[in-house]
């Protein structure tokens, strides 16, 4: 699918669908946009008879295909709701996007082009909408079918265009290069996330890797072994994946964008391709979701690919912490201590908290990169579902320039995060007798004693960590699968810090 801008009068523009806005007055009723307006004028006041008798009000996502209007050069006109003017925030945004999605796949349509006059999102903002409309269309149009013997007639529109007028292309045109970056990064986690975890093992992440190595010049990677990980201490990462055939594996992507002496920003994915609970067995219903436990190193893996495809002129690291958690003979056990890389001695007390240990011993190694900054993303706890259910992600750090900087991402890009306090009062929690520190701090407050937990092997830099546990999949029906969550909010940090040292630089 190719996204494109296109300038001059709709009713001259040639589609098999043009898309045109109706607004909905304060006080009820509908009003036309500038291109409805215009194409009203071609066709001698057709749009205004349909509204006069009512056959479209304006409200969010309300739908109007009409057919071979006389003096308009498309084929069809898409009529869409877009709501009050004090409606339009970013959730009915998204509804509008996919109504016209919804009926441009029921007609099988090769091309389609949208023409909303800017007018979707009370955000005066061109380039943050067209970023969102192709990161919302690529989404409604994902398809995953990897697995099935009988490939679904994947249906796959040719051309999606969007228009504007001539002095916001080139603001558009940039929308479209970094949104189709960031919808292609997401496509890769959610392609990652929904694959089974007998063939999305660590093995195969790490031969991701290599192929997005092999796509990009700028992206170098290196993997670690066992025996590696064994030689620098990693024992709290290994012992997750005792228990299973599988070998486990550490990751690390570069992205060579900036100068070669400039500090790298680090994200740090949890990596865990199926999460049984080991010995601290899950439950069985809905375990089959726990090959999502891997969402976390999707989204770096995701994130990769977008700022590559952006060619961003930063350094960026991507490590993830990959191994499979599974109850075998030689599986670690409740009460079992292991040695971290840092060298602090951690008692497992319960199996199932296994993301903060593949993390700790990751999060220990990046420190030989100097960092600039680290974020650590992970689907850690069913505690931050709790707190803040499934529409926001968990945000922890003590680092107030860096939360400032993360939820500003989130909030821009529609990727939100929700900061939870990170207090020394919940610490003392994670005391053991026998060891260090305990793996779980108890039955309380879970997503915050995991994150004090990280914090402690972070020490050496800025760093803050966001759960996504509540994000990154949805469950049950046809909606179920990956979300690609938080792809979105960390290219957009990533950009954001780009932008800055672009401007320091001059």
């Amino acid at each position: 699918m190719d996204f494109e801008i296109v300038n001059g009068a709709v009713a001259s523009l040639e589609t098999e669908c043009l898309v045109i806005g109706v607004e909905m007055g304060l006080e009820g009723g509908a009003t036309l946009s500038p291109s409805a307006q215009a194409l009203d004028q071609a066709s001698q006041g057709y749009l205004s008879d349909l509204i006069k008798n009512g056959d479209i009000k304006g409200k969010t996502a309300e739908s109007l295909l009409l057919q071979k209007i006389s003096g308009v050069s498309a084929k069809r006109i898409l009529l869409v709701g877009l709501g009050k003017a004090d409606e339009r925030h970013e959730r009915n945004y998204k509804k509008v996007v996919k109504a016209i999605l919804g009926n441009v796949k029921a007609l099988s349509l090769k091309d389609v082009v949208i023409a909303l006059d800017g007018l979707a999102s009370k955000q005066p903002d061109t380039y943050r909408q067209v970023r969102l409309l192709a990161e919302w269309t690529t989404a409604e149009l994902y398809q995953y079918d990897q697995t099935k013997s009988k490939k679904a007639d994947i249906y796959v529109i040719e051309k999606v265009a969007i228009h504007l007028a001539d002095d916001v292309t080139e603001e558009g045109e940039g929308a479209l290069v970094d949104g189709s970056a960031i919808a292609n990064g997401m496509n890769v986690a959610r392609d990652l996330g929904n694959l089974p975890g007998n063939i999305c093992t660590p093995i195969f992440l790490a031969e991701q890797a290599k192929e997005l190595a092999n796509e990009y010049v700028s992206i170098t990677c290196e993997i670690l072994d066992e025996d590696a990980m064994e030689n620098l201490g990693m024992g709290s990462l290994l012992s997750v994946g005792r228990g299973s055939a599988e070998p486990s594996r550490l990751i690390i992507i570069k992205h060579n964008g900036g100068e070669a002496d400039a500090q790298p920003y680090v994200i740090v994915g949890k990596g865990v391709t199926f999460d049984t609970g080991g010995i601290s067995l899950k439950p069985g219903a809905k375990m089959d979701e726990m090959k999502y436990d891997m969402c976390g190193s999707a989204s770096v893996m995701g994130t990769m690919h977008a700022i590559a495809e952006m060619d961003l002129p930063i350094n960026v690291i991507g490590v993830i912490a990959a191994a499979e958690n599974m109850p075998g003979s030689k599986a670690t056990k409740p009460g079992d201590i292991v040695t971290s890389m840092s060298g602090q001695t951690i008692e497992v007390l319960n199996t199932d908290a296994e993301g903060r240990l593949v993390l700790c011993d990751a999060l220990t190694y990046v420190e030989r990169f100097n960092p600039k900054t680290v974020v650590d993303i992970a689907t850690l706890t069913g505690a931050v579902i709790g707190a803040l259910g499934n529409s926001v992600c968990g945000l922890l750090t003590n680092d107030e320039e860096l939360a400032s900087e993360l939820s500003s991402a989130g909030d821009y890009a529609n990727d939100c995060a929700w900061r939870l306090p990170l207090l020394d009062e919940y610490q003392e929690l994670l005391d053991s007798n026998f060891a260090d520190i305990a793996n779980i701090g108890g039955p309380t407050g879970g997503a915050i004693t995991a994150a004090c937990f990280l914090s402690r092997f972070t020490k050496a830099y800025r760093w803050a960590h966001l759960d996504i546990a509540g994000t990154a999949w949805l469950s049950g029906g046809k909606e179920k699968g990956a979300t690609g969550r938080c792809v979105p909010l960390l290219s957009q940090y990533l950009l954001n810090q780009a932008a800055d040292e672009m401007t320091d630089d001059e």
